[in-house]
């Protein structure tokens, strides 16, 4: 018997438990198959088991209560939750995964311990157009010689037994300048466990490592690479928002609760400025 067939002689509501077992793309998948897929495939018990335990809670913190009000189904909603959705007062952003359903977060700079923050001559505090960012505000760097940046979130409101990375997510201005003479320090802890590495937060120019090497001749180079050989230092990616990041570390949500805490530090007391932070995204690592 093909089995295919005998799938489809099942009844609907059998149809739809199999297919909640499954994820959101072999749902879709499985919709071009036949007309009694494509009915099972946008029912509410296959798309509720696609959502967050927790989806009540995060869709009553929401910012834009008033788009909420014209979701009539749970694959709706799903969709709607694959898109970036502002919550807690718009600090912070929420959004599903879209092939898995796996949650992430991003945690706007209002919302991360930066030091010197609160001193206009430090840092300055900027509106971002909607269309640049998903925050109404975003960060710069105008002049500082201590560069430390922390956040903090818990394993118990991300996806249970998954592997997430934390990412810087940044721009550098057009007044940038010293963010590539020393690589920072960037690390996840949690508990009594410490991940560190090192990242440049820009590409250092072409045109700069000439004139270093034109001044100091080979010093300055030795020294620097001393300090990078053996090492795998991060450098920013570009993102497909126009933004850029920085891959912090990873970890392993499990199925407790544990505190996270991400952090970039730079403290060699260099001047540096030009750094546009817009927050640190936790979301699943891609493997």
């Amino acid at each position: 018997m093909n089995p295919t067939t005998s799938i489809l002689s099942l009844p609907e509501d059998c149809i739809s438990t199999i297919l909640s077992h499954t994820s959101p793309q072999d749902v879709c998948r499985f919709s071009l198959v036949s007309t009694t897929f494509v009915t099972v495939s946008n029912s509410n018990l296959v798309w509720k088991t696609f959502l967050p335990s927790d989806y009540e809670d995060i869709v009553s913190r929401a910012v834009n209560q008033f788009s909420l009000k014209f979701i009539t189904s749970y694959k709706q909603l799903y969709r709607l939750l694959c898109r970036s959705l502002l919550i807690d007062g718009g600090n912070k952003s929420f959004m599903l995964e879209k092939y898995s359903g796996k949650k992430s977060y991003m945690l706007s700079a209002r919302e991360l311990s930066i030091a010197w923050s609160i001193d206009p001559m430090f840092w300055s505090w900027k509106s971002a157009p909607e269309s640049e960012s998903r925050f109404s505000e975003v960060i710069e760097m105008r002049t500082v010689n201590w560069l430390e940046i922390e956040g903090k979130i818990t394993t118990q409101i991300l996806t249970p037994n998954t592997t997430y990375a934390a990412y810087l997510v940044m721009k550098i201005s057009h007044r940038a300048y010293g963010l590539d003479n020393a690589p920072s320090e960037v690390s996840i802890v949690i508990g009594n466990k410490v991940k560190r590495r090192k990242a440049y937060l820009c590409y250092k120019d072409e045109k700069k490592r000439n004139m270093e090497t034109l001044f100091y001749g080979n010093r300055r180079n030795r020294v620097v690479q001393e300090q990078e050989d053996g090492e795998n230092i991060q450098v920013p990616c570009k993102r497909e928002d126009g933004w850029m990041e920085i891959e912090i570390g990873e970890f392993f949500s499990g199925e407790g609760d544990e505190e996270i805490e991400m952090s970039v530090m730079e403290v060699g007391h260099q001047l540096k400025g030009g750094l546009v932070l817009e927050g640190i995204e936790v979301r699943p690592k891609n493997t």
